[in-house]
């Protein structure tokens, strides 16, 4: 089962708050994708592609043996611009309207919420209208600026400036963001998903000890 089919995470930090809660206990699709072998990650069958919107559990880029959950913003060919707090695909502003302040238990605050409407799409031809909903944390006070991003495969089709980040998504790869934009360690510092490091769509939490009210699926 773990293998082929689901498999359970736990959320060890806050980078995908208000999606995902610290503690959150996730099932994983491993078969969404495609049927991939345990040890030799060889794709048995083709699945569903990975469309703009999919949170995703993922082997992270610099080590591989640390598996990541993010969202996906960008898939292959698309041009990814996220400038002044401000995430635009292909040209396009995608959607950001205000939604009530979101308290943070953790540090007894209430942090500036969004709701925003990605294009729903698996390559860089434009959406045909279809929009998937969710909500982002986005604090006025911090820089939009990207500092210390490492060197890594592709960096090339990556311009950065004092007001963020613009990038080519390569063929094969995707551009990750949590939807805790600032306070996520994700692709605007260390790159793109190869499509061979995904191991599978997260849609459901099973289990939080600290709140039953968690459990149920999520986008």
């Amino acid at each position: 089962l773990r293998s082929f089919l689901f498999e359970p995470f736990k959320i060890p930090s806050g980078s995908m708050i208000p999606t995902l809660l610290v503690g959150d206990l996730i099932l994983v699709n491993k078969y969404h994708y495609g049927l991939r072998l345990p040890v030799s990650n060889t794709k048995l069958t083709e699945g569903h592609a990975v469309q703009r919107g999919d949170v995703v559990v993922f082997h992270y880029p610099p080590n591989p043996n640390l598996d990541y959950i993010k969202r996906v913003v960008g898939v292959p060919g698309d041009e990814v611009a996220y400038l002044n707090k401000q995430l635009t695909i292909n040209g396009e502003p995608v959607s950001k309207t205000n939604w009530p302040e979101f308290f943070d238990q953790d540090n007894m605050r209430y942090i500036p919420q969004f709701e925003e409407k990605l294009p729903v799409g698996s390559s860089a031809t434009q959406n045909q209208g279809v929009l998937r909903t969710h909500r982002i944390l986005n604090e006025k006070d911090r820089p939009a600026f990207i500092p210390g991003a490492s060197d890594f495969a592709f960096k090339d089709n990556c311009r950065y400036t004092i007001e963020g980040v613009t990038c080519k998504v390569p063929e094969g790869h995707y551009f990750m963001m949590g939807d805790n934009r600032d306070n996520s360690l994700d692709s605007r510092y260390w790159g793109f998903v190869p499509d061979q490091n995904i191991v599978g769509r997260a849609f459901f939490v099973w289990m939080n000890f600290g709140s039953l009210k968690r459990i149920g699926p999520f986008e």
